[in-house]
Protein backbone atom coordinates (compact mmCIF):
# COMPACT_ATOMS: atom_id res chain seq x y z
CA UNK A 1 0.00 0.00 0.00
CA UNK A 2 1.41 3.67 -0.96
CA UNK A 3 2.02 5.63 2.01
CA UNK A 4 1.07 8.95 1.38
CA UNK A 5 3.47 11.00 3.80
CA UNK A 6 6.45 9.17 2.34
CA UNK A 7 5.78 10.26 -1.45
CA UNK A 8 8.27 12.48 -2.37
CA UNK A 9 7.08 15.62 -3.74
CA UNK A 10 8.48 15.00 -7.49
CA UNK A 11 6.94 11.73 -7.97
CA UNK A 12 3.44 13.75 -7.56
CA UNK A 13 3.28 16.07 -10.26
CA UNK A 14 5.26 18.57 -12.34
CA UNK A 15 5.53 22.25 -12.03
CA UNK A 16 3.64 24.52 -14.07
CA UNK A 17 6.27 24.83 -16.51
CA UNK A 18 6.61 20.90 -16.51
CA UNK A 19 4.73 18.19 -18.69
CA UNK A 20 2.41 16.19 -16.44
CA UNK A 21 4.01 13.03 -16.36
CA UNK A 22 2.47 9.52 -16.40
CA UNK A 23 3.94 8.29 -13.54
CA UNK A 24 2.89 10.82 -11.52
CA UNK A 25 -0.80 10.25 -12.41
CA UNK A 26 -0.06 6.29 -10.92
CA UNK A 27 1.54 7.55 -8.03
CA UNK A 28 -1.23 10.04 -7.20
CA UNK A 29 -3.67 8.08 -7.93
CA UNK A 30 -2.66 4.86 -5.90
CA UNK A 31 -2.46 7.83 -2.60
CA UNK A 32 -6.24 9.01 -3.52
CA UNK A 33 -6.75 5.04 -3.21
CA UNK A 34 -5.23 4.68 -0.07
CA UNK A 35 -6.87 7.77 1.38
CA UNK A 36 -10.13 6.80 0.25
CA UNK A 37 -9.73 2.85 2.16
CA UNK A 38 -9.05 5.47 5.13
CA UNK A 39 -11.81 7.17 4.53
CA UNK A 40 -14.34 4.45 3.50
CA UNK A 41 -15.79 4.80 7.66
CA UNK A 42 -16.87 8.40 6.81
CA UNK A 43 -19.97 9.54 5.64
CA UNK A 44 -20.42 11.32 2.41
CA UNK A 45 -20.90 10.65 -1.20
CA UNK A 46 -17.68 8.84 -3.44
CA UNK A 47 -17.61 12.76 -4.95
CA UNK A 48 -17.33 13.51 -1.12
CA UNK A 49 -14.65 11.19 -0.46
CA UNK A 50 -12.29 11.96 -3.45
CA UNK A 51 -12.64 15.73 -2.61
CA UNK A 52 -11.13 14.72 1.16
CA UNK A 53 -8.93 12.57 -0.12
CA UNK A 54 -7.18 15.27 -2.43
CA UNK A 55 -8.04 17.93 -0.01
CA UNK A 56 -5.71 16.26 2.50
CA UNK A 57 -2.81 15.82 0.02
CA UNK A 58 -2.59 19.46 -0.38
CA UNK A 59 -2.76 20.21 3.73
CA UNK A 60 -0.46 17.87 4.86
CA UNK A 61 1.95 19.61 1.96
CA UNK A 62 2.39 16.50 -0.40
CA UNK A 63 0.93 18.67 -2.89
CA UNK A 64 2.02 21.96 -2.98
CA UNK A 65 1.06 25.79 -5.00
CA UNK A 66 1.08 25.43 -8.42
CA UNK A 67 1.47 21.29 -9.07
CA UNK A 68 -0.83 20.14 -11.57
CA UNK A 69 -3.65 17.42 -11.22
CA UNK A 70 -5.39 14.99 -13.70
CA UNK A 71 -7.86 15.87 -15.63
CA UNK A 72 -11.23 14.56 -14.66
CA UNK A 73 -11.26 12.10 -17.19
CA UNK A 74 -7.79 11.01 -16.38
CA UNK A 75 -8.94 10.86 -12.47
CA UNK A 76 -12.22 8.75 -13.24
CA UNK A 77 -10.12 6.52 -15.20
CA UNK A 78 -7.63 5.65 -12.87
CA UNK A 79 -9.75 5.60 -9.87
CA UNK A 80 -13.01 3.29 -11.59
CA UNK A 81 -14.81 6.30 -11.14
CA UNK A 82 -17.45 8.59 -12.84
CA UNK A 83 -16.44 11.62 -14.60
CA UNK A 84 -19.17 13.79 -12.77
CA UNK A 85 -17.89 11.90 -9.67
CA UNK A 86 -14.53 13.29 -10.24
CA UNK A 87 -15.75 16.90 -11.79
CA UNK A 88 -17.69 17.77 -8.23
CA UNK A 89 -14.58 17.03 -6.12
CA UNK A 90 -13.13 18.97 -8.23
CA UNK A 91 -15.56 21.89 -8.49
CA UNK A 92 -16.17 21.65 -4.46
CA UNK A 93 -11.68 21.77 -4.12
CA UNK A 94 -12.39 25.01 -6.27
CA UNK A 95 -15.23 26.61 -4.73
CA UNK A 96 -13.17 26.58 -1.33
CA UNK A 97 -10.17 27.74 -3.01
CA UNK A 98 -8.22 24.97 -3.01
CA UNK A 99 -7.26 24.54 -6.40
CA UNK A 100 -7.14 27.43 -9.79
CA UNK A 101 -8.70 25.74 -12.89
CA UNK A 102 -8.65 26.95 -16.53
CA UNK A 103 -10.08 26.19 -19.93
CA UNK A 104 -7.41 24.42 -21.82
CA UNK A 105 -4.49 24.95 -18.83
CA UNK A 106 -5.51 22.32 -16.59
CA UNK A 107 -6.04 22.38 -12.75
CA UNK A 108 -3.38 23.57 -9.93
CA UNK A 109 -3.03 23.79 -6.50
CA UNK A 110 -3.83 27.89 -5.78
CA UNK A 111 -1.36 29.84 -3.82
CA UNK A 112 -4.31 30.59 -1.44
CA UNK A 113 -4.18 26.48 0.34
CA UNK A 114 -0.42 26.97 0.58
CA UNK A 115 -0.66 30.27 2.47
CA UNK A 116 -3.30 28.79 4.67
CA UNK A 117 -1.06 25.76 5.11
CA UNK A 118 1.93 27.15 5.83
CA UNK A 119 -0.22 29.41 9.14
CA UNK A 120 -1.17 25.85 9.89
CA UNK A 121 2.40 24.69 10.44
CA UNK A 122 3.28 26.84 12.98
CA UNK A 123 0.59 25.11 14.89
CA UNK A 124 1.32 21.80 14.20
CA UNK A 125 2.94 20.91 17.02
CA UNK A 126 0.18 22.03 19.49
CA UNK A 127 -2.13 20.88 16.99
CA UNK A 128 -0.65 17.19 16.62
CA UNK A 129 -2.14 15.21 19.36
CA UNK A 130 -6.00 17.30 18.81
CA UNK A 131 -8.79 14.94 17.65
CA UNK A 132 -12.30 16.92 17.12
CA UNK A 133 -15.21 14.88 17.69
CA UNK A 134 -17.34 13.47 14.97
CA UNK A 135 -19.51 16.52 15.18
CA UNK A 136 -16.54 18.63 15.15
CA UNK A 137 -15.18 16.93 12.03
CA UNK A 138 -18.56 16.87 10.15
CA UNK A 139 -18.96 20.51 10.42
CA UNK A 140 -14.74 20.95 9.15
CA UNK A 141 -15.92 18.93 5.98
CA UNK A 142 -19.11 20.89 5.52
CA UNK A 143 -17.30 23.88 4.69
CA UNK A 144 -18.35 27.31 6.38
CA UNK A 145 -20.79 30.41 5.11
CA UNK A 146 -18.41 32.39 2.68
CA UNK A 147 -20.51 35.57 2.17
CA UNK A 148 -19.65 38.32 -0.42
CA UNK A 149 -17.52 41.59 1.27
CA UNK A 150 -17.33 43.40 -2.09
CA UNK A 151 -20.10 44.57 -4.16
CA UNK A 152 -19.51 43.55 -8.30
CA UNK A 153 -21.76 41.99 -10.97
CA UNK A 154 -23.32 39.42 -9.87
CA UNK A 155 -23.23 38.64 -6.19
CA UNK A 156 -26.34 37.78 -4.62
CA UNK A 157 -28.22 38.81 -1.85
CA UNK A 158 -26.70 42.26 -1.23
CA UNK A 159 -28.55 45.21 -0.71
CA UNK A 160 -28.08 48.81 -2.54
CA UNK A 161 -26.15 50.11 0.12
CA UNK A 162 -25.69 53.49 -1.18
CA UNK A 163 -29.46 54.19 -0.85
CA UNK A 164 -29.54 53.38 2.74
CA UNK A 165 -30.84 56.37 4.90
CA UNK A 166 -27.31 56.52 6.63
CA UNK A 167 -28.05 60.31 7.54
CA UNK A 168 -30.57 59.42 9.87
CA UNK A 169 -29.42 56.13 11.28
CA UNK A 170 -25.80 58.04 12.06
CA UNK A 171 -28.68 60.42 14.11
CA UNK A 172 -30.28 57.84 16.16
CA UNK A 173 -26.68 56.42 16.88
CA UNK A 174 -25.44 59.55 18.19
CA UNK A 175 -28.37 60.24 20.06
CA UNK A 176 -27.98 57.00 22.24
CA UNK A 177 -24.11 56.92 22.23
CA UNK A 178 -24.36 60.37 23.70
CA UNK A 179 -26.69 59.99 26.41
CA UNK A 180 -26.54 56.13 27.30
CA UNK A 181 -23.18 55.23 27.03
CA UNK A 182 -22.51 53.23 30.38
CA UNK A 183 -25.83 51.55 29.73
CA UNK A 184 -24.25 50.22 26.35
CA UNK A 185 -21.26 49.56 28.00
CA UNK A 186 -22.93 46.48 29.64
CA UNK A 187 -23.94 42.65 29.23
CA UNK A 188 -26.89 42.85 27.72
CA UNK A 189 -30.48 41.18 27.79
CA UNK A 190 -29.69 37.58 26.15
CA UNK A 191 -33.43 37.29 24.58
CA UNK A 192 -32.87 40.64 22.99
CA UNK A 193 -33.79 44.17 24.03
CA UNK A 194 -37.33 44.27 25.05
CA UNK A 195 -38.11 47.52 23.08
CA UNK A 196 -36.43 45.92 19.99
CA UNK A 197 -38.36 42.73 20.40
CA UNK A 198 -42.08 44.63 20.69
CA UNK A 199 -40.92 46.32 17.25
CA UNK A 200 -40.13 43.37 15.82
CA UNK A 201 -43.05 41.22 16.88
CA UNK A 202 -45.38 44.41 15.49
CA UNK A 203 -44.15 44.65 12.26
CA UNK A 204 -44.06 40.95 11.87
CA UNK A 205 -47.81 40.91 12.72
CA UNK A 206 -48.79 43.95 10.92
CA UNK A 207 -46.46 43.39 7.49
CA UNK A 208 -45.98 39.51 7.65
CA UNK A 209 -49.19 38.11 9.27
CA UNK A 210 -47.31 36.49 12.02
CA UNK A 211 -49.37 35.25 15.33
CA UNK A 212 -46.47 36.58 17.86
CA UNK A 213 -45.71 39.08 20.89
CA UNK A 214 -42.36 40.05 21.84
CA UNK A 215 -42.42 37.28 24.27
CA UNK A 216 -41.55 34.88 21.85
CA UNK A 217 -38.78 36.97 19.71
CA UNK A 218 -35.22 36.36 20.57
CA UNK A 219 -32.66 38.18 18.78
CA UNK A 220 -29.69 36.88 17.53
CA UNK A 221 -26.87 38.21 15.28
CA UNK A 222 -27.60 36.20 12.21
CA UNK A 223 -30.04 33.91 10.27
CA UNK A 224 -27.20 31.26 10.34
CA UNK A 225 -27.45 31.38 14.33
CA UNK A 226 -30.97 30.96 14.25
CA UNK A 227 -30.33 27.86 12.27
CA UNK A 228 -28.02 26.60 14.46
CA UNK A 229 -29.51 27.04 17.67
CA UNK A 230 -32.36 25.13 16.12
CA UNK A 231 -30.44 22.13 15.44
CA UNK A 232 -28.61 22.30 18.44
CA UNK A 233 -32.35 22.70 20.51
CA UNK A 234 -34.74 20.51 18.22
CA UNK A 235 -32.27 17.76 16.42
CA UNK A 236 -30.41 15.14 17.72
CA UNK A 237 -27.87 12.58 15.70
CA UNK A 238 -29.41 10.91 12.51
CA UNK A 239 -32.77 12.78 13.02
CA UNK A 240 -33.95 13.32 9.41
CA UNK A 241 -34.30 16.83 7.89
CA UNK A 242 -36.22 17.68 4.61
CA UNK A 243 -34.28 20.62 3.07
CA UNK A 244 -35.60 21.90 -0.05
CA UNK A 245 -33.62 20.83 -3.38
CA UNK A 246 -32.25 23.00 -4.46
CA UNK A 247 -31.79 24.77 -1.69
CA UNK A 248 -29.40 27.13 1.15
CA UNK A 249 -26.57 25.55 1.81
CA UNK A 250 -26.03 27.34 5.36
CA UNK A 251 -29.14 25.12 6.04
CA UNK A 252 -27.37 22.44 5.30
CA UNK A 253 -24.22 22.78 6.95
CA UNK A 254 -26.38 23.73 9.85
CA UNK A 255 -28.18 20.68 10.38
CA UNK A 256 -25.98 18.31 8.94
CA UNK A 257 -23.44 20.00 11.48
CA UNK A 258 -25.65 18.49 14.30
CA UNK A 259 -25.64 15.05 13.05
CA UNK A 260 -28.60 15.62 11.10
CA UNK A 261 -29.58 13.30 8.33
CA UNK A 262 -30.46 15.32 5.07
CA UNK A 263 -33.32 14.66 3.35
CA UNK A 264 -33.77 16.65 -0.42
CA UNK A 265 -37.14 17.37 -1.45
CA UNK A 266 -37.69 18.35 -4.77
CA UNK A 267 -39.07 22.20 -5.66
CA UNK A 268 -41.57 22.53 -8.72
CA UNK A 269 -43.19 25.90 -9.52
CA UNK A 270 -45.63 25.71 -6.27
CA UNK A 271 -42.75 25.20 -4.06
CA UNK A 272 -42.29 22.46 -2.17
CA UNK A 273 -43.17 18.91 -3.00
CA UNK A 274 -44.38 17.62 0.47
CA UNK A 275 -46.14 14.50 -1.31
CA UNK A 276 -42.66 13.72 -2.38
CA UNK A 277 -41.48 14.77 0.96
CA UNK A 278 -43.68 12.02 2.76
CA UNK A 279 -42.54 9.41 0.29
CA UNK A 280 -38.76 9.49 1.07
CA UNK A 281 -39.25 10.17 4.67
CA UNK A 282 -42.85 10.77 6.73
CA UNK A 283 -41.13 10.52 9.82
CA UNK A 284 -38.76 13.37 9.20
CA UNK A 285 -38.22 15.37 12.47
CA UNK A 286 -38.14 18.82 10.70
CA UNK A 287 -38.69 20.62 7.61
CA UNK A 288 -36.59 23.78 6.46
CA UNK A 289 -38.58 25.89 3.84
CA UNK A 290 -38.10 29.59 2.04
CA UNK A 291 -42.18 29.42 1.22
CA UNK A 292 -42.49 33.31 0.88
CA UNK A 293 -39.11 33.58 -2.25
CA UNK A 294 -37.70 29.87 -2.60
CA UNK A 295 -33.75 30.10 -2.38
CA UNK A 296 -32.84 29.82 -5.38
CA UNK A 297 -35.46 29.13 -7.55
CA UNK A 298 -37.54 32.26 -6.52
CA UNK A 299 -40.76 30.52 -6.68
CA UNK A 300 -43.64 30.86 -3.67
CA UNK A 301 -44.65 27.77 -2.06
CA UNK A 302 -48.73 27.23 -2.97
CA UNK A 303 -51.46 27.60 -0.10
CA UNK A 304 -52.67 24.30 -0.82
CA UNK A 305 -49.34 23.07 0.19
CA UNK A 306 -48.80 25.22 2.95
CA UNK A 307 -51.69 23.64 4.77
CA UNK A 308 -50.21 20.33 3.30
CA UNK A 309 -46.86 21.38 5.10
CA UNK A 310 -48.34 22.52 8.47
CA UNK A 311 -50.89 18.94 8.60
CA UNK A 312 -47.82 16.62 8.00
CA UNK A 313 -46.26 18.10 10.87
CA UNK A 314 -48.69 18.02 13.43
CA UNK A 315 -49.71 14.38 12.42
CA UNK A 316 -46.18 13.75 13.05
CA UNK A 317 -44.83 15.92 15.34
CA UNK A 318 -42.35 17.39 13.24
CA UNK A 319 -41.43 20.89 13.42
CA UNK A 320 -41.25 23.76 10.11
CA UNK A 321 -38.28 26.13 10.41
CA UNK A 322 -39.65 29.40 8.35
CA UNK A 323 -37.10 30.91 6.56
CA UNK A 324 -38.46 34.22 5.90
CA UNK A 325 -35.38 35.65 4.40
CA UNK A 326 -36.29 38.54 1.88
CA UNK A 327 -40.10 38.46 1.72
CA UNK A 328 -39.79 42.23 1.88
CA UNK A 329 -39.11 42.75 -1.53
CA UNK A 330 -42.13 41.79 -3.76
CA UNK A 331 -42.74 43.69 -7.36
CA UNK A 332 -45.83 41.92 -9.35
CA UNK A 333 -47.72 40.97 -6.62
CA UNK A 334 -48.99 41.14 -2.76
CA UNK A 335 -46.42 39.35 -0.48
CA UNK A 336 -47.81 36.33 0.96
CA UNK A 337 -48.48 35.59 4.49
CA UNK A 338 -46.03 33.68 6.39
CA UNK A 339 -47.24 30.00 7.23
CA UNK A 340 -46.86 31.27 10.77
CA UNK A 341 -49.92 32.62 10.59
CA UNK A 342 -51.82 29.62 9.77
CA UNK A 343 -50.24 27.12 12.34
CA UNK A 344 -52.55 26.72 14.67
CA UNK A 345 -50.85 24.11 16.54
CA UNK A 346 -47.28 25.83 17.54
CA UNK A 347 -45.35 24.10 15.08
CA UNK A 348 -43.19 26.55 12.77
CA UNK A 349 -40.08 28.22 14.43
CA UNK A 350 -39.99 31.49 12.15
CA UNK A 351 -36.41 32.89 11.21
CA UNK A 352 -36.05 36.51 10.20
CA UNK A 353 -32.88 39.07 9.42
CA UNK A 354 -32.16 42.95 8.89
CA UNK A 355 -29.20 41.62 6.69
CA UNK A 356 -30.88 42.10 3.43
CA UNK A 357 -33.04 45.06 4.16
CA UNK A 358 -31.09 46.74 5.82
CA UNK A 359 -27.14 46.17 5.68
CA UNK A 360 -25.28 43.06 6.63
CA UNK A 361 -22.81 44.75 9.15
CA UNK A 362 -25.76 45.28 11.31
CA UNK A 363 -25.32 41.55 12.62
CA UNK A 364 -29.38 41.59 14.12
CA UNK A 365 -31.82 39.03 13.06
CA UNK A 366 -34.26 37.27 15.01
CA UNK A 367 -36.31 34.14 16.02
CA UNK A 368 -39.84 33.66 16.58
CA UNK A 369 -40.67 30.16 19.11
CA UNK A 370 -43.77 28.60 20.85
CA UNK A 371 -43.58 30.36 24.35
CA UNK A 372 -43.21 27.32 26.07
CA UNK A 373 -39.93 26.87 24.47
CA UNK A 374 -38.26 30.53 25.17
CA UNK A 375 -36.40 29.98 28.02
CA UNK A 376 -34.50 26.90 26.92
CA UNK A 377 -33.35 28.32 23.76
CA UNK A 378 -32.56 31.85 25.79
CA UNK A 379 -30.47 29.44 27.75
CA UNK A 380 -28.89 27.86 24.36
CA UNK A 381 -28.31 31.54 22.84
CA UNK A 382 -26.51 32.31 26.45
CA UNK A 383 -23.94 29.54 25.88
CA UNK A 384 -23.21 30.57 22.18
CA UNK A 385 -22.44 34.18 22.39
CA UNK A 386 -24.76 35.63 24.90
CA UNK A 387 -26.14 38.33 23.40
CA UNK A 388 -25.73 41.26 20.42
CA UNK A 389 -24.74 44.42 20.53
CA UNK A 390 -27.50 46.59 22.90
CA UNK A 391 -26.35 49.83 21.40
CA UNK A 392 -27.25 48.76 17.98
CA UNK A 393 -30.57 47.29 19.03
CA UNK A 394 -31.19 50.60 20.47
CA UNK A 395 -30.71 52.17 17.53
CA UNK A 396 -32.84 49.68 14.99
CA UNK A 397 -35.24 49.79 17.72
CA UNK A 398 -35.95 53.58 16.95
CA UNK A 399 -35.71 52.98 13.73
CA UNK A 400 -38.29 51.39 13.35
CA UNK A 401 -40.15 52.64 16.27
CA UNK A 402 -40.41 55.74 14.48
CA UNK A 403 -41.36 55.08 10.72
CA UNK A 404 -38.06 55.21 8.75
CA UNK A 405 -37.90 51.06 8.32
CA UNK A 406 -41.25 50.70 6.75
CA UNK A 407 -39.90 53.73 4.57
CA UNK A 408 -36.61 52.31 3.64
CA UNK A 409 -38.60 49.10 2.38
CA UNK A 410 -41.09 51.13 0.42
CA UNK A 411 -38.13 52.93 -1.31
CA UNK A 412 -36.16 49.78 -2.03
CA UNK A 413 -38.97 48.11 -3.43
CA UNK A 414 -39.33 50.36 -5.57
CA UNK A 415 -35.54 50.73 -6.44
CA UNK A 416 -35.21 46.91 -6.68
CA UNK A 417 -38.05 46.44 -9.25
CA UNK A 418 -36.55 48.80 -11.42
CA UNK A 419 -33.30 46.88 -11.37
CA UNK A 420 -35.08 43.54 -11.54
CA UNK A 421 -36.70 45.03 -14.95
CA UNK A 422 -33.28 46.18 -16.52
CA UNK A 423 -31.63 42.98 -15.49
CA UNK A 424 -34.75 41.37 -17.28
CA UNK A 425 -34.34 43.30 -20.86
CA UNK A 426 -30.76 43.29 -20.35
CA UNK A 427 -30.81 39.55 -20.28
CA UNK A 428 -33.28 39.13 -22.68
CA UNK A 429 -31.18 41.29 -25.52
CA UNK A 430 -27.87 39.94 -25.33
CA UNK A 431 -28.37 36.36 -23.16
CA UNK A 432 -31.18 35.32 -24.88
CA UNK A 433 -30.21 32.32 -26.43
CA UNK A 434 -27.88 31.50 -23.44
CA UNK A 435 -29.04 31.69 -20.10
CA UNK A 436 -33.11 31.44 -18.88
CA UNK A 437 -34.56 33.55 -15.96
CA UNK A 438 -36.62 31.98 -13.58
CA UNK A 439 -39.32 33.37 -11.44
CA UNK A 440 -37.90 36.81 -10.70
CA UNK A 441 -41.36 38.29 -8.91
CA UNK A 442 -39.18 39.07 -5.95
CA UNK A 443 -36.33 39.16 -3.87
CA UNK A 444 -32.33 40.44 -4.56
CA UNK A 445 -31.43 38.12 -7.06
CA UNK A 446 -32.73 35.75 -10.03
CA UNK A 447 -31.97 32.27 -10.60
CA UNK A 448 -31.11 31.58 -14.55
CA UNK A 449 -30.52 28.57 -16.45
CA UNK A 450 -27.94 27.69 -18.77
CA UNK A 451 -29.79 27.52 -21.94
CA UNK A 452 -27.52 24.40 -23.10
CA UNK A 453 -27.26 22.58 -19.88
CA UNK A 454 -24.58 20.29 -21.43
CA UNK A 455 -22.05 23.41 -19.84
CA UNK A 456 -20.43 23.29 -17.35
CA UNK A 457 -21.52 26.61 -15.10
CA UNK A 458 -18.50 25.71 -13.05
CA UNK A 459 -16.27 26.49 -16.24
CA UNK A 460 -18.03 29.27 -17.06
CA UNK A 461 -18.23 31.08 -13.70
CA UNK A 462 -14.56 30.34 -13.78
CA UNK A 463 -14.08 32.46 -16.80
CA UNK A 464 -16.40 35.36 -15.29
CA UNK A 465 -14.18 35.93 -12.48
CA UNK A 466 -11.26 35.99 -14.43
CA UNK A 467 -13.36 39.27 -16.16
CA UNK A 468 -14.23 40.48 -12.64
CA UNK A 469 -18.09 38.91 -12.87
CA UNK A 470 -19.13 37.17 -9.80
CA UNK A 471 -20.96 34.13 -11.04
CA UNK A 472 -22.37 32.42 -7.96
CA UNK A 473 -23.29 28.43 -9.15
CA UNK A 474 -27.01 27.21 -9.08
CA UNK A 475 -25.35 23.25 -9.44
CA UNK A 476 -23.55 23.65 -6.50
CA UNK A 477 -27.05 24.38 -4.37
CA UNK A 478 -28.29 20.97 -5.60
CA UNK A 479 -27.51 17.57 -2.95
CA UNK A 480 -28.14 15.02 -5.36
CA UNK A 481 -26.68 13.93 -8.71
CA UNK A 482 -29.56 15.22 -10.59
CA UNK A 483 -28.11 19.06 -10.69
CA UNK A 484 -29.09 21.89 -13.12
CA UNK A 485 -26.37 24.05 -14.28
CA UNK A 486 -27.07 28.10 -13.93
CA UNK A 487 -26.37 30.88 -11.90
CA UNK A 488 -27.67 32.96 -9.02
CA UNK A 489 -27.78 36.46 -10.37
CA UNK A 490 -27.63 39.31 -7.91
CA UNK A 491 -28.81 42.70 -9.13
CA UNK A 492 -30.44 44.18 -6.32
CA UNK A 493 -26.58 46.28 -5.12
CA UNK A 494 -25.86 47.32 -8.61
CA UNK A 495 -26.80 50.61 -10.61
CA UNK A 496 -28.31 50.23 -13.92
CA UNK A 497 -25.06 51.25 -15.86
CA UNK A 498 -23.56 48.74 -14.05
CA UNK A 499 -25.66 45.91 -14.82
CA UNK A 500 -26.20 46.82 -18.21
CA UNK A 501 -22.22 46.32 -18.46
CA UNK A 502 -21.99 43.90 -16.58
CA UNK A 503 -24.71 41.80 -19.11
CA UNK A 504 -22.60 42.86 -21.85
CA UNK A 505 -19.03 41.71 -20.70
CA UNK A 506 -20.91 38.46 -19.60
CA UNK A 507 -22.35 38.15 -23.04
CA UNK A 508 -18.61 38.23 -24.51
CA UNK A 509 -17.64 35.40 -22.11
CA UNK A 510 -20.64 33.01 -23.36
Amino acid sequence: MVSLNGLPEQTIYGRLNRPFMNTSTRTFTGALLTLLEQDGGLPGTLSTRVYRAIRSTILDSTLKAGDRLPSTRTLATDLSISRSTAEAAYAQLEDEGYLTRGVGSGSYVSAHAATGRQARKSHTSSLASVTLSKRGAQIARMGGCVDARVVRAFSAGMPALESFPAETWHKLLARHARHDAPQWMMYGDQQGLPALREAIAQYLSLSRGVNCDASQVIVLTSSQQALGLIAMMMLDDGDPVWLEEPGYRGAQTAFSGAGASIVPVPVDADGLRVDEGIHLQPRARLAYVTPSHQYPLGVTLSLSRRLQLIEWARQSSAWIVEDDYDSEFHYDSRPVSAIHGLDQHECVLYVGTFSKVLFPGLRLAYLVVPRQMVPAFVTARSQVDGHASPLMQAVLADFMRDGHFMAHVRRMRELYRARRDIFMEETDRHLRDRLVPLAAQGGLQTSCLLADQRQSDQRLAGLAADAGIDLPRLSRLYLGMDKRNGFVMGYSALTPTAIREGIRSLARIL
